[in-house]
This record gives C-alpha cells, sequence and structure tokens, in this order.
C-alpha cells in the first residue's frame, strides 16, 4: 500500500488516495475467482472448473473485483489511515478512483477529531439557590418514616371511618350489566384516599365487617374510559375487613427502631443534615449545569456529524436499558406511545449534542490547563467503582481501560477548575403562586 493523498478538505474532512500494487490486487482477485467459481455455471464447463478468463469473458473483466477490493480494503485502509497521522471517527466513505495496469487506487472520506478552541472559560457568572431547611420539612421527611412504620389493627368493634384501610369486593354495573374492569375481589382501599371515582368511598364510610349493600355513584363527564363518561353506575360490596393504621409515637423508642440513634433529638438532627447534604449537592448541581450551558455556548470547532450520531446511539441504547430493567423494551415502548424510532432518536439528538459539546470544551481545558491524572488516581477511582458496585476489583480493571478511567478523570479535574474559577452569586428563586391542579378521580377496577 502506498499513500498518494492525505488532504483536509473541509473543517474535520479529510480525504486519503491509496494504491495497492498491482500483484497484490491480482492475487486478491484470484482467490475471489477460487472463493466463487463453485457457484457459477457456464456452459460447456462442469461446476466449478471454468477458468476465470472465460467467466470474465462471459460476465466482465470486472466481475471478481468487488470481492476483491472487500478483502483488501480493511487492513490497507488501517495502513493509509496510520500513514496519514490522523485518528478517523465514524465510518469512512470508500470510492474506487482507477484500476488498470499500474494496480487499484482506492479514495477514502474520513472525518477526524477537530480543532477545538475556547476562551472565557474562567469567571464565568451563576447563581446558587441558597440551601434552607425549614422544621416542616424535617418533619415532613420524618412522617414518611412514620408512616412506613405504621401497624395496621384489624377493627372489628366500630364501622369504617375516614383512613381507614377497607378490604372489599365489588361488581360494578349500568343499567344491571356489569362493564369490563367494574368488579375485583380482595381489593385493598384507603378511604378518603380519592382512588376510586367520586362518592365511592364515602359511601363505605359507617358500614361493618360482613356487611354488604350497593354504593350508586356516576362516572365523571371526562373519564379515561369513553363509554363510561357520565354514566350512573352500581357497585355492589362487601367489606370484608377493617383495618386502622396506628403511627408510631415520635419519641426515643421511635428513633431506636429507625436508625442508629438514642434518642429522638438526635435522629431529626441527623435527619436535618441529611436534607440539607441533598439540598446542597441538589443547589451545587444546579450551578453546574449553568457552567456546562456557558461552556456550550462558548466551545468553538467544526465537530463531524458522526460524533452527535454516535453520542444519539449511546443515550438510546442507554435509554433501552433503563426500560428492560422496568420489564419494558424499546420496542414495546414505542409500541405504547405511537412513536417511531427516528422520532425519539430526534428528541434524544439535542442532549446528545450538549454532551457532545461539552466533552470536547472540557478535554480543551483539560490540554490548555495541562491537567494531569496520576497513576494512584487511576487506582483510587477503580477502588471507588468496585465498592460502589460490589464487584472484585480485578473484574473492575478488565471491564474499563485505564485510558478511559484517566480521560474521564481529566474531565472531571476540568469542570472542577472551572467551578472554582466561577462567579457564583446566591439568588432566591422567584416567587411561583402557581399551583398543580387534577381532578384526582381514578377507575374502580
Amino acid at each position: 500500500m502506498t499513500l498518494t493523498k492525505s488532504e483536509k478538505t473541509e473543517g474535520s474532512r479529510y480525504e486519503l488516495q491509496f494504491k495497492i500494487e498491482p500483484d497484490v490486487f491480482e492475487a486478491a482477485v484470484n482467490r475471489a475467482y477460487r472463493k466463487n467459481i463453485g457457484k457459477i455455471n457456464i456452459p460447456g464447463f462442469r461446476r466449478g472448473k471454468a477458468p476465470r478468463s472465460i467467466v470474465e469473458k462471459m460476465y466482465g473483466k470486472g466481475f471478481f473485483y468487488e470481492d476483491a477490493i472487500n478483502e483488501l480494503l480493511p487492513d490497507n485502509y488501517e495502513e493509509a489511515v496510520r500513514a496519514a497521522g490522523i485518528e478517523p471517527v465514524g465510518r469512512p466513505e470508500f470510492d474506487v478512483v482507477s484500476i488498470d495496469e499500474n494496480g487499484l487506487v482506492l479514495k477514502a472520506v474520513v472525518y477526524v477529531k477537530p480543532e477545538i478552541e475556547i476562551e472565557g472559560y474562567k469567571g464565568i457568572e451563576a447563581t446558587k439557590v441558597p440551601v434552607v431547611v425549614t422544621d416542616d420539612e424535617v418533619d415532613h421527611e420524618i412522617e414518611h418514616v412514620r408512616k412506613r412504620n405504621a401497624r395496621e389493627i384489624d377493627i372489628t368493634d366500630r364501622p369504617a371511618q375516614t383512613g381507614d384501610i377497607v378490604n372489599i369486593d365489588y361488581e360494578g354495573s349500568i343499567d344491571g350489566v356489569p362493564f369490563e374492569g367494574g368488579s375485583d375481589e380482595g381489593h385493598i382501599l384507603k378511604l378518603g384516599s380519592g382512588y376510586f371515582i367520586p362518592g365511592f368511598e364515602d359511601q363505605i364510610v359507617g358500614h361493618s365487617v360482613g356487611d354488604e349493600f350497593d354504593v350508586n355513584v356516576t362516572f365523571p363527564e371526562k373519564y379515561h374510559k369513553k363509554d363510561l363518561e357520565g354514566k350512573p353506575a352500581v357497585f355492589k360490596v362487601k367489606l370484608n375487613s377493617i383495618k386502622y393504621e396506628e403511627l408510631p409515637a415520635l419519641d426515643d423508642e421511635f428513633a431506636k427502631d429507625v436508625s442508629e440513634f438514642d434518642t429522638f433529638d438526635e435522629y431529626r438532627a441527623d435527619m436535618k443534615a441529611k436534607i440539607t447534604e441533598r439540598k446542597e449537592k441538589d443547589a451545587d448541581a444546579a450551578v453546574e449545569a449553568q457552567l456546562v450551558d456557558r461552556l456550550v455556548e462558548i466551545v468553538k470547532g467544526d465537530i463531524p456529524e458522526p460524533y452527535y450520531e454516535a453520542e444519539t446511539e449511546n443515550i438510546l441504547r442507554d435509554y433501552d436499558m433503563r426500560l428492560r430493567s422496568q420489564g419494558l423494551d424499546l420496542s414495546t415502548y414505542l409500541k405504547y406511545t405511537g412513536q417511531t424510532l427516528d422520532q425519539l432518536r430526534a428528541q434524544m439528538r439535542p442532549t446528545a449534542i450538549r454532551q457532545v459539546k461539552t466533552r470536547f470544551a472540557l478535554e480543551k481545558i483539560a490540554e490548555i490547563e495541562n491537567i494531569e491524572v496520576s497513576d494512584e488516581e487511576v487506582e483510587a477511582e477503580y477502588s471507588r467503582m468496585a465498592s460502589l458496585y460490589s464487584v472484585e476489583l480485578e473484574k473492575v480493571k478488565e471491564a474499563i481501560p485505564a485510558d478511559d478511567i484517566k480521560a474521564d478523570l481529566r474531565l472531571k479535574k476540568a469542570i472542577e477548575l472551572v467551578k472554582a474559577a466561577a462567579v457564583v452569586t446566591e439568588k432566591q428563586p422567584e416567587d411561583n403562586d402557581e399551583k398543580a391542579s387534577g381532578d384526582g378521580t381514578e377507575a374502580a377496577e
């Protein structure tokens, strides 16, 4: 192979031309002939016995060229890339320049890593929401823990009340005809939750265990099942059991049960500290997002399309993996949402563009600032990952090359440098008086 041309045509686009000597090409054509002759029927010859010259006379001189070129292309292209001293990205586009007595000349159009410029990455202005943790927030978190540790007590000596948890059988009908999805047995329902349509839960209140009774309701005018909208229905209900949720007292015993602390005051202080830490992380993440937005704006360079395409596919692959972890897959998701794969790609493309530009910006900053990562830091990161995912250290090292770890750590150091040099001011978010609203209705299934 002889590299005959290496030229940057525009932006990050390169054109390579390389020549394969006549004897090398001829040998490849002969191999293609031997590989395919057994499939070719030529009148007057037994299958697989026709000479190459006869086949080429009948089908054309270039009949075996495609297979020969496909055989020679990978290794010779890689050699041409090394000779040109470039690092291509994405798939190259190939073309045949000439085939004659001088051999085979091929052209490859490739994209390479772009030249990146970035200025003004120090002193970026950002705002941070002051972290304040109120007593109400702490109480709210503790109440969640309290509810998770509640006891359910069977009630047999009084009728059902709002807030009770009941077990019911029910069958719904409209004009005496049962409808699909309108019946169940052993259904658990918390009265007052608003899970069923308006009026249903209220009519259970006051009934005792063993009671059988009718519940008369009317479906909302706007309902997710069109055939039930606005229609009156009767549900035959049997009340199987009533339970009362008893919440534990907020005292030292509660603290001992749910934490490593001996007193409720210590537990409460720890809860406040954890909420503060979480909100600090969220606030810091919001600042970092502002800094990244600015880096995306100021990074300059002709970034080839293959980078965006590859990153979009990475995001799509990660999304598919998350769906599978939830018992779905991408094809099922697309069927449910009515989307096409191309539409989903289009939705993910802006994120891909942002991530690619961010990576190039941080790589350039690391280069400008001479950021280095030591072997000790790489080892520490391997150990951290092994601990985080409960995987043996050696298996982590086998799965992730050290160069990839080093590259990621350089990017982390680069963003930390940008954060350290940023001008961050604290500012309260603007008040938002809008409140989310909903009808709070669900179907009785």
